[in-house]
């Protein structure tokens, strides 16, 4: 009896796929962000909107992980209403427990930018920034990519929300370190990576984490509390 050869790999199977479009936005903002602590207090304006544009076109220019965002209406309500938890238990518990921070946030307040309408232009690109930019980016970063890739290399095999509880574990502390306010954004990826767990949608909590930083900065222009954004 005969014994077939094996099919020979193909190139998809036997190629890492790039983590280039999926690591590249978030590098962009951590250099660019870096770079805002040597820019003079009246220029940040700029150094924002200009870390906005560099962010956003490397987005497009590595497109290809938005792919993974696919728009299913089930998940919005549910995903609104847990993004409002999320930023009362960000607010609630960073108030509540006084845990020491990495470091800190330098707040910078619109209103000591003279000129009303450049003002006012900074603090559309600076929501935008905050409400979309950010929830885009970081989600692409931790849940469709880190998620997967730390579960198997060939992560792009894998369904999004498939994951396991190692990859968990490291996205969890890599996403709180990344933070000063540690300890809440600890618990705000363990919510959304179990919704991304429940829904198998990254489009569910792309709403969520908008809806929790549009509250935020809903929370920051009412108090002034201009470090939280």
């Amino acid at each position: 009896m005969s014994v077939q050869p094996a099919a020979p790999q193909t190139i998809a199977e036997t190629t890492e796929p790039s983590i280039l479009p999926f690591v590249a936005p978030t590098v962009v903002f951590g250099v660019l962000t870096a770079l805002e602590g040597y820019v003079p207090t009246d220029l940040y304006p700029v150094a924002y909107a200009v870390k906005a544009v560099a962010v956003t076109a490397a987005l497009l220019i590595w497109r290809q992980p938005l792919r993974d965002i696919k728009p299913d209406f089930k998940v919005v309500v549910p995903s609104i209403l847990l993004g409002l938890v999320v930023f009362v238990a960000w607010v609630g518990l960073d108030k509540a427990i006084p845990y020491p921070h990495l470091g800190e946030r330098v707040g910078f307040d619109p209103y000591s930018v003279p000129n009303p309408l450049t003002r006012a232009g900074f603090e559309v690109v600076r929501l935008y920034g905050l409400v979309l930019m950010v929830p885009v980016m970081e989600e692409i970063l931790w849940r469709s990519f880190l998620l997967r890739y730390l579960t198997q290399s060939q992560f792009l095999s894998i369904p999004i929300g498939e994951f396991s509880s190692r990859a968990l574990a490291v996205v969890v502390v890599a996403s709180a370190a990344a933070h000063p306010e540690w300890l809440v954004a600890a618990v705000a990826n363990i919510v959304y990576c179990g919704w991304l767990r429940r829904t198998r949608s990254l489009f569910a909590t792309i709403v969520a984490h908008a809806v929790t930083n549009a509250a935020l900065g809903a929370y920051v222009f009412a108090t002034h509390e201009w470090q939280y954004w």
